[in-house]
């Protein structure tokens, strides 16, 4: 087999390593920077020229060698290359064939285009492992732009009546691409440190995010009323947040598709964007692999590879420690 679990990850034993491992390892080939998938403790990684930058500023001193989108490398007995994913910048997914055997695990992707992220590219293959953190059809995404209406509308009413409007979004990848909707003449926009911090290394590789704030102990909120405050989702509940007064709070994730999660999380709206693909792109992108065989994990595992058999795919589960999309993203403060 050119891919098989074992306790410490996804393992190649062909190229002799492994591919977003979650326990420490000699070599890990990373799909992108996300905690659940770039992890500390290996000996040697190697990720996409454009998912470095994050990554060595969430891992620190780390021996970290980069490959180029499209750019083939062998690696022992097995030929790998990184293909866009379309889920944050830089992330990717990663061919591997040993012996004319095509295997493709996808990490995270989304099949939609933003302004951050390369777009997704389809990878023909064999064998092919892919997400499914929303393997659900009640998880269709409306487009983004009416997502961005929704965002500033709130926004400028809050303004308005002078709240602070409160967004809780993932510090890499999801914050961004918020920063990207937003419409700054309605008001200043502050951030939590770990989008900042964040947001600094994106800027350094060139992405045109819009003029934000950090908020620290000595901002002076009083001249800020009605800012837009960019933090992540755990931040809502702690004292962090409890500085903003009066306060709208909102959450942009898929998980608002669902009835019930923005009330448990208190939020007074819900805005439903996510970076990972939903029913539809799911099934799309396993169709356009050709692949003869799913392998499904992170999601709704179960009853998605029960749904893809029922198509004709062999599919099967397999268990790993990834944990797809949450709202309980905390980050520094």
């Amino acid at each position: 087999m050119v891919l098989h679990v074992t306790p410490k990850g996804l393992f190649c034993p062909a190229g002799d390593f492994h591919i977003d491992p979650w326990r420490p390892v000699a070599r890990a080939l990373i799909t992108h920077g996300h905690a659940d998938h770039a992890r500390d403790g290996h000996g040697a990684y190697l990720a996409t020229d454009l998912a470095a930058p994050v990554m060595r500023h969430r891992l620190g001193e780390i021996t970290l060698d980069t490959i180029r989108y499209g750019e083939a490398r062998q690696i022992g007995d097995a030929r790998v290359s990184f293909h866009p994913a379309g889920h944050v910048p830089g992330s990717a997914q990663i061919r591997v064939e040993v012996g004319g055997e095509v295997w493709v695990v996808s990490g995270d992707y989304k099949l939609e285009a933003d302004p951050l992220s390369t777009p997704f590219e389809t990878v023909r293959c064999h064998h092919f492992i892919s997400e499914c953190t929303f393997g659900l059809p009640v998880f269709d995404w409306p487009d983004a732009a009416e997502v961005a209406r929704e965002i500033n509308t709130w926004w400028s009413r809050n303004a308005a009546e002078g709240r602070f409007s409160l967004l809780g979004a993932y510090a890499l990848g999801k914050a961004q691409r918020v920063l990207m909707m937003l419409d700054p003449t309605i008001g200043p926009i502050l951030t939590h440190g770990a989008i900042e911090a964040t947001n600094a290394v994106m800027r350094a590789q060139g992405l045109p995010l819009p003029e934000t704030h950090h908020v620290t102990p000595e901002t002076d909120l009083c001249a800020r009323q009605g800012a837009l405050v960019l933090a992540p989702p755990g931040a809502l509940a702690g004292p962090w947040a409890r500085r903003f007064r009066p306060t709208s709070t909102a959450l942009a994730s898929g998980w608002m598709r669902l009835r019930g999660v923005r009330r448990r999380r208190a939020a007074d709206r819900g805005f439903v964007l996510s970076d990972h693909a939903d029913w539809a792109g799911l099934n799309r992108a396993i169709a356009e692999t050709g692949a003869e065989t799913i392998h499904v994990t992170h999601g709704y595992t179960d009853i998605f590879a029960r749904w893809l058999t029922e198509q004709g795919y062999d599919a099967r589960v397999l268990r790993t420690e990834f944990t797809g999309e949450t709202l309980d993203e905390a980050g520094e403060t």
